[in-house]
């Protein structure tokens, strides 16, 4: 491993300055940009580099895309309030009898269903089962929790994602590894190792029905909330607009909760895995723009005026604008640390580390260690994946073994770790918004438990290193 040019120590001094802020100051915008601006400054930038790097990081195609795909998201969100489909199936759900483990179940596998974007399932559940899990007194804690932990755990487990697509795609010229097919292949066959990702699915169950206890602040998040009926705390400051909490349904027009919910999500589920199948990509943000042209049009034969429609939509744009800012913010932050070094100076501390017993388990220390300090599992993928899997290759003599499966799971539930629990993760952004929970709660309440997965996880890759 060629150690990456980086700043030493200070490549660290970002991150970590952000996530000690906002557990500090419970306000992840201002923890940050602080964060940000330090970073420009101990870089010898002056105070011009934190605007360039705004500009620099803000201004390209792949922020375009979160920032269009959160909108579109948020409109489809806000018609769903405006047209009644979230009381709507709050209402069918509720015919059921379901008790409050059962309604929190449904969370469960609502998450795992929504399996091929892990952008759109945490907004969805978190949104769509909000108005259940409030009337059975279930803290937002606890459903940010459940859609954040049931999103990219299962992504990375599904071999016909876009996580599956990428990381094979890093895999081809490694070791024997020559065609797309074969790097599938071994994705598929790394799946069962991806010990972080199942256990965390798993967790999710287990402590909804009180197998696994709900320790520390979420045990209190919890019996405040069935205590004292809050489903947030006093002062909390959910990470959404009250653009979206607070749009009341349209009165005097007959809604439908087949035309008006259910068709839009079978429209996105349609064409985010048609696109797939045919083009190769899920295209999730041209899903969103489809259901919501259809969700807006069928809004407009069911009598609901064209200027209240607009003025939806954009009401949905707003209440996601605390994300969209977090988000700017974080992937601001993200390529700081890339222009510090601060993935190779882990690398370069704990490459002395590696032997055939260690490989997987110190692959999954610091693929975890990297994507909790930038809040990125793609780009821990691209950073890890050409580092440890020759290494895998080599110690196999270029064989496909347990041993390079291994490695390969390794390095996704790493990744995951820091996209599941890390402050700075969009996607840890997004499970707070659509659950509308303040964003620190939800990551002080999550972290108890990644941490816990974490360490079993280590301790199994431990073990596989000795036995492989």
């Amino acid at each position: 491993m060629d150690p990456q040019t980086h700043y030493g120590l200070l490549s660290l001094l970002p991150a970590t300055l952000a996530i000690v802020l906002a557990f500090i100051t419970r306000n992840t915008i201002f923890a940050l940009a602080i964060a940000c601006f330090v970073g420009v400054l101990s870089m010898g930038q002056g105070l011009m580099g934190f605007p360039t790097l705004l500009k620099t990081t803000l201004g390209t195609t792949e922020f375009s895309w979160i920032l269009l795909l959160e909108l579109f998201i948020g409109t489809v969100i806000a018609f769903f309030q405006r047209t009644g489909a979230i009381a709507n199936f709050t209402r069918f759900v509720e015919q059921r009898a379901l008790s409050r483990v059962k309604v929190q179940l449904v969370a469960w596998v609502m998450g795992m269903f929504v399996f091929f974007s892990d952008y759109f399932s945490p907004l969805f559940v978190g949104s769509t089962v909000r108005g259940l899990t409030d009337r059975y007194k279930v803290s937002r804690e606890r459903l940010a929790y459940i859609a954040d932990s049931t999103s990219a755990p299962v992504s990375v487990l599904v071999p016909i994602t876009g996580w599956a697509v990428f990381i094979s795609g890093l895999l081809i010229g490694m070791g024997p590894i020559e065609t797309a097919p074969e790097a599938i292949s071994v994705f598929v066959q790394a799946i069962p190792f991806n010990i972080y990702a199942w256990l965390s699915v798993l967790t999710v169950g287990l402590v909804i029905i009180g197998w696994v206890p709900s320790i520390g602040a979420m045990g209190r998040a919890e019996h405040r909330a069935r205590t004292e009926g809050k489903v947030s705390r006093d002062g909390a400051q959910p990470l959404l607009g009250a653009e979206l909490t607070d749009l009341q349904p349209f009165e005097g027009i007959k809604t439908s909760l087949w035309l008006n919910f259910v068709l839009p999500v079978l429209i996105v589920i349609s064409v985010a895995i048609g696109t797939f199948i045919v083009m190769g990509s899920a295209k999730t943000m041209e899903a969103f723009l489809a259901a919501a042209v259809v969700l807006g049009v069928i809004m407009r034969l069911q009598g609901i005026a064209l200027n209240d429609i607009i003025s939806t939509a954009l009401s949905g744009m707003k209440g996601v604008m605390p994300a969209i800012v977090i988000l700017a913010l974080a992937y601001s932050l993200n390529q700081l640390s890339k222009d510090m070094g601060t993935a190779g100076y882990i690398i370069d501390i704990t490459r002395g580390w590696l032997t055939p017993q260690l490989l997987p388990a110190i692959t999954f220390l610091v693929a975890a260690l990297i994507s909790f300090s930038t809040g990125s599992s793609w780009g821990t993928f691209a950073i890890m994946m050409p580092l440890s899997v020759p290494v895998a290759f080599t110690l196999t003599g270029d064989t496909l073994t347990p041993l390079v499966y291994a490695t390969v799971a390794a390095v996704a539930g790493g990744g995951v770790f820091g996209d599941h629990c890390s402050p700075l993760s969009d996607t840890t952004v997004l499970a707070s918004t659509g659950s509308a929970c303040d964003h620190i709660d939800h990551v002080k309440t999550q972290i108890p438990f990644a941490l816990g997965v974490a360490s079993v996880t280590l301790v199994v890759y431990l073990g596989l290193g000795l036995t492989l």
